[in-house]
């Protein structure tokens, strides 16, 4: 199953990628750069880093900006093009400091002056989450 979701983004499934992969999809919340390598002590963060850029671009995974000064990245829904259309709200629990994906609740679209051209979207709540509550 993870192998097939790497080779329909037409990324090549190496070990690491799996890895990767695989902590993504058990977290349940977004995972820094950081965790990610606490996680996997033996690993390059370089080569961590890059795993993270290629799914990003790949458009596999999005980043988030949470305002804790650390991006993190979550797995992206099936068709996403992380678009702002397609971008949704995230919410960071300021007690746990887990960021999750609101992914029913999309971002509400604004007009655009006309000359500016978005290319993303992002909207973070903070408060606690139903763990810490």
């Amino acid at each position: 199953m993870l192998e097939e979701k790497l080779e329909n983004k037409d990324i090549k499934p190496t070990a690491m990628r799996l890895l990767v992969l695989r902590q993504l999809v058990e977290s349940g919340a977004a995972i820094s750069l950081k965790s990610l390598e606490a996680k996997f002590e033996r690993a390059d963060k370089a080569t961590l880093f890059r795993t993270l850029k290629t799914f990003e671009d790949k458009k596999l995974i999005h980043s988030i900006e949470d305002g804790t000064g650390s991006v993190k990245y979550a797995l992206c829904e099936e068709g996403c093009e992380c678009a702002p259309q397609d971008q949704h709200i995230h919410f960071h629990c300021v007690k746990c400091g887990e960021t999750y994906c609101l992914t029913k609740s999309k971002i509400p679209q604004t007009h655009i002056p006309s000359g500016f051209k978005a290319s993303s979207a992002s909207m973070v709540y903070k408060g606690t989450c139903a763990n810490c509550n």
